[in-house]
């Protein structure tokens, strides 16, 4: 057999229901046995996959006309504030967006004991509530001209009564992340939920060995245009995602030690699934989003395997100090993901728990749910358009200020 293969010839054992089609987890578990030679003989596709919070995610809404028409300056899904500086009815609602309380009236106390008020509600919600079908409130002010006199409009929306509703997410699939740790002596809030006071509990948020971008560390088998699944729907990797970092520095085994490649991610959000789009909330922090994405790997060569065949204790993570208020943190050196998942680590001599936001599970369920797609003949490849850059540098804001000088 030949040692390199093509994306057309895979597609077509893909139609015709012959492709062979591995999870990644499987796929490690058959080298142990059988050997990278004999695992690149026998498979065509693996099957990668992660359910984990993305905040920098959103969704586009284009609501349709009003008669008379308005066009939206101000607007409000569920009293969570979308974005209306694009075209008349043109929304984006990011996961992020927290409930305005000017806009559905002042909050009082026994508005919050009594539940009337969500506080935990946040634009994640919004957007998994519309991708379940239930109604949405809608509140917009609009700004009155010749061609849109209307200057208000109050309605409620679900997913069938508005034309365009698709996810477009700027950073998605972090390639690695960092696990946090609180050395202080008070509880920290954060984006990786709460750190307790001196070293009490140390969380990760990258599923490790089994997520997607780990198995590709050189970005050589996705690019621009790449079929995925998104939020229990196809989608596609519509860019590099924001604060890409591909020259991290990294190990022999070409994985990254802290976070590196980033992908923007766009797909039919009428077409995903609330199972896999769920709305979620950091006590203290704010809203954000949980969300399923899977890419499959066409096995072209045996380096395809190779990568793939990467385990827990082949890649590590920095141990990062939230108690120290800056943007760069001290560390407590790298740790393995194997020993991230034994739910112990040893931090200067101390014990400590840990734990993953990621789902294990779900990250299973969907390398095993897109798995399933492209066995059934539903699910093809594609050759991306454009390959991601390799080079990016990840610039601070802080460098500039006064310093900048013009061109």
């Amino acid at each position: 057999m030949s040692v390199k293969r093509t994306i057309p010839e895979i597609n077509e054992k893909i139609r015709q229901q012959k492709a062979i089609v591995w999870t990644v987890e499987e796929l490690k578990a058959k080298v142990q046995d059988i050997g990278v030679s004999q695992a690149f003989q026998e498979v065509d596709v693996i099957c990668t996959g992660t359910f984990e919070p993305m905040e920098s995610s959103g969704a586009m809404i284009n609501l349709g006309h009003t008669d008379p028409p308005i066009k939206i300056r101000q607007c409000w899904l569920d009293g969570v504030p979308a974005y209306a500086g694009f075209g008349a009815v043109d929304l984006y609602i990011g996961a992020t967006a927290m409930v305005d309380y000017k806009a559905i009236g002042e909050m009082t106390e026994t508005d919050n004991r009594q539940g009337n008020v969500n506080i935990e509600r946040g634009g994640g919600h919004v957007i998994e509530d519309l991708i379940a079908g239930k109604p949405v409130s809608l509140k917009a002010i609009g700004q009155v001209t010749d061609c849109y006199p209307r200057a208000s409009f109050d309605t409620s929306i679900t997913r069938k009564t508005i034309n365009q509703f698709y996810l477009y997410n700027p950073r998605n699939l972090y390639q690695n992340f960092i696990v946090g740790v609180n050395g202080g002596e008070r509880p920290l809030y954060t984006y990786l939920g709460p750190l307790q006071p001196d070293l009490g509990n140390a969380v990760y948020s990258n599923p490790g060995a089994i997520a997607p971008l780990f198995n590709d560390p050189d970005l050589d088998l996705i690019g621009i245009g790449s079929r995925i699944f998104l939020g229990g729907g196809v989608g596609y990797i519509a860019w590099e995602g924001t604060q890409h970092f591909p020259l991290q520095k990294r190990l022999a085994n070409r994985t990254p030690i802290g976070p590196a490649a980033t992908l923007a991610l766009i797909g039919d959000a009428k077409a995903m699934s609330s199972q896999w789009v769920r709305g979620c909330y950091f006590h203290h922090y704010g809203p954000s989003l949980m969300l399923g994405v899977g890419i499959p790997f066409p096995v072209l060569n045996p380096k395809v395997i190779e990568h793939c065949a990467i385990g827990d204790q082949e890649i590590v993570a920095p141990v990062v100090d939230f108690s120290i208020p800056r943007r760069v943190r001290p560390t407590f050196g790298l740790v393995s993901y194997a020993q991230l998942k034994t739910g112990r680590m040893t931090i200067e001599g101390k014990s400590v728990r840990v734990a993953p936001l990621a789902s294990l599970a779900l990250s299973r369920k969907v390398a095993q749910e897109l798995k399933t797609w492209i066995e059934n003949g539903q699910f093809t490849l594609t050759e991306p358009v454009a390959s991601l850059p390799k080079d990016r540098t990840f610039m601070a804001q802080d460098l500039w200020g006064s310093q900048m000088t013009l061109d």
